[in-house]
C-alpha cells in the first residue's frame, strides 16, 4: 500500500518538556565552579531514592559504569564472565577490556533472558561473575541466578541498560544484585542524551568504584592532584544531569506510558496466532522498554519480511540482536540455539512517549498483514 501521506513513525524518540530545558539552562549558565557538581548530586539522589538503594554515582555511560563495577571487583586477565549471547556488545565489551573472557551462554525461550541452568553448566574454577541482562524490559529469573551465584561464590551483577521501571517481587530491577548498572542514552525511558548510573548496596565497592571515576582519587586523599590507584573518567557532566533531574520528576509518568504502549500491543497481538511478546510473569512489572514480537517458526515470517512491511509503512524497526557469539570479534559459538535462531523471526516494534494511536494502529495493522 502507498503510504506517501502518513508521517514516519520512529522506533524511539526521547520525551523532553520545558522542565528539561529550564534545567538544562540554568546549568549551562550558573553550573559553573562551586556548583559544577550540582545537578550530579541531585541526580544521583533522585535516582537513589526511586531505586531504593543506598549508593549511587552517575557516570558519562552504562557501559563505563560496568566497566568499573567489574574493575572493582578484581576482574582481570584469565578471568571468565558469564553472560546470555543475546545481547548488545556494551554488555561484553568492558570484560574485553579489562583482560578477562566473555562466556556466553543460551536464552531462556519466553523472556529472552539468560537460562539459569545454562549459567550453572558455564561455571569453571576461571569464572569471576554472572552478568543478569534485563532484555528489552523483560525480566532474568533473579532468584535462582541469586541462589546459583551464593552456592558458588559469584557475585551476580545486574544490566538494567533496558529496564528503567521493572520490577521483581517488590524490588526494582537493577537494585537486587551486587551491583547494577543503568543507560540513560537518548533510546532510553529516561535520558540525558547519553549517560548512565552505578548503584550499589554494598558501601566497599560503591567507595572503590567512586576512587576509580575520579581518576583514582580517593575522597579520604588530602594532596592536590594525587590519585591513589589509576582510575578511569566516566563522569557525567551537569548539563547532563540537569536533564536527568527533569527526567527523574517525571519517572512515572515515564514509565507508565510505556507500559501503556506496550499494554495496547499486548492486547491487540497476542490473541492472535502465531506470536509471542514481552513476557510479566506474576510477581514482576515488565520495564516495557522495547514492545518486542517473536514469531512462532511454523508462521514462515522472517526478519527480512518484517523489515519489508515496516519500511513499507513506513515505519522504524529495529531487529532484534544477534547474538554476540556470530560477530567476528568473537570466538564463534553454535550451541546456543535459541539465541542463534530466534532473531531470524523477531522484532522492535515503535515506542516513544508521544506515539500516538494512529501510529500505534498502523504498527499493529503491519503485524497482522504479516501474519495473513
Amino acid at each position: 500500500m502507498s503510504t506517501t501521506h502518513l508521517s514516519r513513525i520512529h522506533y524511539t524518540k526521547p520525551s523532553i518538556t520545558d522542565l528539561e530545558v529550564r534545567y538544562a539552562t540554568d546549568a549551562a549558565t550558573n553550573g559553573w565552579g562551586a556548583r559544577c557538581y550540582e545537578y550530579i548530586g541531585r541526580f544521583e539522589e533522585l535516582f537513589r531514592s526511586h531505586l531504593e538503594v543506598k549508593h549511587t554515582i552517575a557516570t558519562s555511560s552504562c557501559t563505563g559504569a560496568l566497566h568499573m563495577g567489574l574493575a572493582a571487583l578484581g576482574i582481570g586477565p584469565g578471568d571468565e564472565v558469564i553472560l546470555a549471547d543475546t545481547n548488545w556488545i556494551a554488555t561484553a565489551a568492558p570484560i574485553v577490556y579489562l583482560g578477562a573472557s566473555p562466556v556466553f551462554v543460551d536464552i531462556l525461550p519466553d523472556s529472552w533472558c539468560l537460562d539459569p541452568d545454562q549459567v550453572k553448566a558455564a561455571i569453571s574454577s576461571r569464572t569471576k561473575a554472572i552478568i543478569a541482562v534485563h532484555l528489552y524490559g523483560n525480566l532474568c529469573e533473579m532468584d535462582r541466578l541469586l541462589q546459583i551465584g551464593k552456592e558458588r561464590g559469584i557475585p551476580v551483577v545486574e544490566d538494567a541498560a533496558e529496564a528503567i521501571g521493572a520490577a521483581y517481587h517488590g524490588r526494582k530491577a537493577g537494585s537486587l544484585g551486587r551491583f547494577g548498572v543503568f543507560s540513560f542514552h537518548g533510546t532510553k525511558t529516561l535520558t540525558t542524551g547519553e549517560g548512565g548510573m552505578f548503584v550499589t548496596n554494598d558501601k566497599d565497592l560503591y567507595e572503590s568504584v567512586l576512587t576509580l571515576s575520579n581518576h583514582g582519587r580517593s575522597r579520604t586523599q588530602t594532596r592536590q592532584f594525587w590519585p591513589d590507584v589509576v582510575g578511569f573518567k566516566y563522569k557525567m557532566s551537569n548539563i547532563q544531569a540537569a536533564i536527568g533531574c527533569g527526567q527523574m520528576e517525571r519517572i512515572e509518568e515515564l514509565t507508565a506510558r510505556k507500559r501503556e504502549i506496550l499494554g495496547y500491543y499486548r492486547e491487540q497481538l497476542l490473541p492472535l496466532r502465531g506470536l509471542a511478546m514481552n513476557t510479566e510473569p506474576e510477581g514482576t512489572v515488565n520495564g516495557a522498554w522495547m514492545p518486542t514480537v517473536v514469531f512462532d517458526v511454523e508462521t514462515g515470517v522472517t526478519r527480512e519480511k518484517l523489515l519489508s512491511a515496516f519500511a513499507e509503512e513506513d515505519a522504524d524497526a529495529r531487529v532484534f540482536f544477534p547474538p554476540l557469539s556470530s560477530l567476528d570479534c568473537f570466538d564463534n559459538v553454535t550451541s546456543n540455539p535459541l539465541a542463534r535462531e530466534i532473531p531470524n523471526r523477531g522484532i522492535n516494534l515503535p515506542s516513544f512517549h508521544d506515539m500516538s494511536d494512529d501510529e500505534q494502529h498502523r504498527v499493529v495493522n503491519v503485524v497482522r498483514r504479516c501474519l495473513a
